[in-house]
């Protein structure tokens, strides 16, 4: 069972003007210092090998930009270092620290199943749970502390669904799963996180092939278990920051790939992103999964890159202010406030 004691802490959280706020948000690296201006990051990183997906073993596999990450040793975000423009660092009080929100990422192998990845997208078969991490465990977790009155994790978490540990995170995070595998430990502990009052965010996966393999291993969590569609009038996109429709002008883009002179009003604009994502990849979608109660299990956004605008931050000024500060960040409080308060 998912600890009551933390979903009664996070219900205090207090929401702080969006405008005023946002506004005064300043890009903090290490150490509080401010952040590379603009333009001063490296370019997209080559694509990695692939490697031998390897049940529940562990194997060493190249994150963003070309960093070695051991998957049998990762326990936190703290300990792999920052891609981009640096993370901040900060303490909480002593004796509270475990009254904190944590940001808990599931480390998933990409299936080896010929039959979903034997095609798609560029890079896409070869990306998986380390999308975008650490810097966007590190950035989010500051931001939250920094933007309501809830205390967060310094350092985050790494763990498999199988972790004995999954029950002591009331909320989880899943990048990039087009291509999940699940083993038959993972399908039983995610069915029963989820059954007793756990909650799964997934973000930033793309086109039709990726919600396929996606949809296909979570039906073997919950077989029979249908898709929602959630729509801008859901309380989740108003509860602290009132986030306005359409929807599709919600949809934030992988920084190195995003088009600037897209315009969201003139549909004869170029489009926002500069490459192909693969077949089905244009329209931006938030679907849920709900108990029989009516609460929200899963919450998937499909052909987005939320977590782009909390990795990339310190990296292109006119990004953070298009997507970072108006989408990104509001819609993540939003997800957690009410997640934990419903």
């Amino acid at each position: 069972m998912v600890p009551t004691r933390q979903f009664l802490l996070w219900t205090t959280i207090i929401a702080l003007g969006a405008g005023a706020m946002l506004a005064q948000v300043q890009r903090m690296g290490p150490r509080g210092q401010r952040m590379p201006a603009p333009g001063e990051f490296g370019p997209f990183p080559p694509e990695p090998p692939p490697y031998v997906p390897i049940d529940e073993g562990g194997s060493l596999v190249r994150g963003e930009g070309g960093i070695l990450i051991d998957e049998q040793t990762v326990k936190t975000a703290r300990e792999v270092a920052s891609h981009s423009t640096g993370t901040p660092e900060w303490k909480n009080p002593p004796g509270f620290e475990k009254d904190v929100f944590t940001f808990a990422r599931i480390l998933f192998k990409a299936t080896g199943n010929p039959g979903i990845n034997a095609q798609g997208w560029g890079r896409g078969r070869h990306l998986s749970w380390w999308v975008d991490f650490p810097d966007a465990d590190l950035n989010f977790s500051y931001r939250t502390q920094q933007l309501t009155s809830i205390r967060t994790d310094p350092d985050g978490r790494v763990l498999r669904l199988s972790d004995p540990d999954l029950t002591h995170y009331p909320m989880v995070i899943m990048e990039h799963p087009g291509y999940i595998g699940l083993n038959d430990r993972e399908l039983v502990a995610l069915r029963n996180y989820l059954k007793n009052g756990g909650f799964l965010l997934v973000s930033d996966f793309w086109s039709q092939l990726e919600w396929d393999g996606f949809a296909r291993e979570m039906n073997r969590v919950m077989p029979g278990q249908a898709w929602v569609d959630i729509g801008t009038d859901h309380p989740i996109f108003h509860c602290v920051f009132d986030l306005k429709g359409p929807l599709q002008h919600m949809q934030v883009p992988t920084m190195q790939f995003w088009n600037p002179e897209h315009n969201p009003n003139d549909p004869t604009s170029p489009p926002l992103q500069k490459v192909n994502r693969g077949a089905g990849s244009e329209k931006m979608s938030i679907r849920g999964w709900f108990d029989e109660k009516g609460r929200m299990m899963a919450l998937v956004m499909h052909n987005t890159d939320v977590p782009d605008g909390w990795e990339r931050e310190g990296e292109d000024d006119r990004y953070f202010r298009t997507f970072s500060e108006k989408i990104s960040y509001p819609l993540g409080v939003n997800i957690l406030f009410y997640q934990m308060t419903h």
